[in-house]
């Protein structure tokens, strides 16, 4: 017995090449069937209105064509298995387009190339799964600003290094959250548009003899332009890479949010609460509200970088041409990372947006807590003209004589000051009460700073303002988007319909 009809027999099928269909190629017909078919449609109709445009194909033929695409189930297409008969879904759709049309049916392959089509179809699959994730992106930025909004006067602690810090307000938190996942919309917009770009008419690799016009299925298309160099269009693999890439920094910040959250809903920290859809008690301890809804989303997070990350990965090394590792092998990594990442943003929209923040334990915590010290050096500095590090050492020796004592800072006095001051600058320094106190004030600390980007009030506020009209901005252009993709797709049926 021959090598090969011994692995033959040992495959256990009636036809050669078993285990590459059951590891390759039938997982591929089953991602194709369900993901790419109706791309696949759209662009045998934009492509065979343009043949007809460009008086390759008459109109009558064209008819019989757009007859026999009309006559396909696809319900019964994606209900088929893959049994070896025909290579992928492109062929056994040709092959049925063939039986309803007759020869003719196999002009529609004319100046075209499965290479070209197929990065058409996941270009055009990438696009709409990109403005699902999108659309989701924005709403949960008009969650994080309503939020912001509830809580310009929240005054709470800010950390550095784990450690308390200064004194800002729970909006000035939401707010910089906002502005780091905004960015995550800018990138993800970004590839988009990189996206965005027509590889129909490179065919092979090469374009075609015959005079088509690339920029008429371009446009019949709804993408925004042509991936110009015809090899670069079935070669260049950087529009998955940048998807990848913007995804994996956005599941990276969504990380490091949660990871806040987690820990200001501990009891000993006590600062919010996880409204009870998204809690879960346990089941021997009965006083347990576990906030797993963000737990899932932290680990669903570094579930999604890691999806990110194979992309990036399987694009890695490999060469610059039409190859396998870009296609049925990669793409569903892809697609399960926008999959996740639009659920991640729906998710943690529900949960922000009916979180309960405890503004007097916040505060409390701020008042006693020495964050506001940076404010009676600045003091110093403003009442006394005292030079700011000899300001800095005077308010770090009152926090260190303060802790000693046991004292908080709402129990630092004048007296207590001199007492620190007089060794340093020798002399005391005599500061009114008043300003002590004010000096000492967490809310005195976060109004006076109304620097462009500060935590006032009255500047978060501005800020929230300014960042409405930038979100209004990026769902103009979603709906834009939509609305091209929409027109384009109702244009080849009306073109088409015109020929029966």
């Amino acid at each position: 017995m021959g090598i090969k009809q011994a692995i033959f027999e040992r495959e256990g099928s009636s036809f050669p090449g078993a285990t590459y269909s059951e590891v390759v190629l039938a997982p591929a017909y089953e991602q194709a069937k369900s993901v790419l078919l109706h791309p696949m449609l759209a662009i045998h109709k934009a492509h065979l209105i343009m043949l007809v445009e460009q008086s390759l194909l008459s109109r009558e033929q064209a008819a019989a064509i757009v007859q026999a695409i009309r006559s396909l189930n696809p319900a019964a297409i994606t209900q088929t298995t893959y049994d070896g008969h025909y290579e992928d879904l492109f062929f056994l759709v040709e092959s049925q387009i063939m039986q309803r049309a007759g020869e003719i049916g196999g002009s529609l392959h004319l100046a075209r190339s499965r290479n070209d089509m197929g990065v058409a179809m996941y270009r055009l699959t990438l696009r709409d799964k990109l403005l699902v994730t999108i659309t989701s992106a924005v709403s949960f930025l008009h969650t994080l600003l309503d939020t912001a909004d509830n809580h310009t006067n929240t005054v709470m602690l800010g950390y550095t290094h784990t450690q308390q810090a200064q004194p800002m307000t729970f909006a000035h938190y939401i707010t910089a959250v906002f502005d780091s996942v905004s960015r995550d919309v800018k990138r993800l917009t970004a590839a988009y548009d990189t996206n965005n770009a027509s590889p129909l008419g490179a065919a092979a690799l090469t374009t075609s003899g015959f005079p088509i016009s690339r920029q008429r299925v371009a446009d019949l298309l709804a993408f925004d332009r042509l991936v110009e160099n015809s090899y670069d269009a079935i070669g260049g693999a950087d529009y998955l890479g940048e998807t990848a890439s913007a995804l994996k920094l956005s599941f990276i910040g969504i990380g490091r949010f949660v990871q806040d959250l987690l820990l200001w809903s501990t009891q000993e920290f006590a600062a919010i609460r996880v409204a009870d859809p998204y809690v879960q008690i346990s089941s021997i301890m009965p006083q347990k509200r576990n906030p797993v809804s963000l737990e899932h989303i932290r680990s669903l997070s570094s579930s999604g970088v890691g999806s990110a990350s194979t992309v990036l990965q399987m694009l890695h090394n490999t060469p610059f041409g039409d190859i396998v590792d870009t296609e049925d092998d990669l793409q569903p990594h892809l697609w399960q990372s926008l999959h996740l990442s639009d659920q991640l943003f729906r998710l943690f929209a529900a949960v922000i947006g009916t979180l309960e923040v405890n503004k007097e334990v916040l505060l409390e915590r701020a008042k006693r807590s020495f964050a506001s010290i940076t404010e009676l050096a600045d003091s110093l500095v403003r009442e006394k003209q005292i030079p700011f590090r000899s300001a800095h050492s005077i308010a770090s020796g009152v926090v260190k004589l303060a802790l000693s004592r046991g004292l908080d800072a709402t129990q630092v006095t004048s007296t207590l000051i001199d007492e620190v001051a007089e060794p340093i600058i020798g002399a005391p320094l005599y500061l009114p009460a008043e300003i002590v106190s004010r000096a000492m004030d967490p809310v005195h600390f976060v109004e006076i700073r109304k620097l462009t980007g500060g935590p006032s009030p009255a500047e978060v506020s501005r800020a929230l303002a300014a960042r409405r009209l930038k979100l209004q901005e990026i769902q103009s252009w979603l709906d834009t988007q939509k609305t091209q993709i929409s027109r384009a797709y109702a244009e080849l049926d009306e073109i088409t319909d015109a020929w029966l």
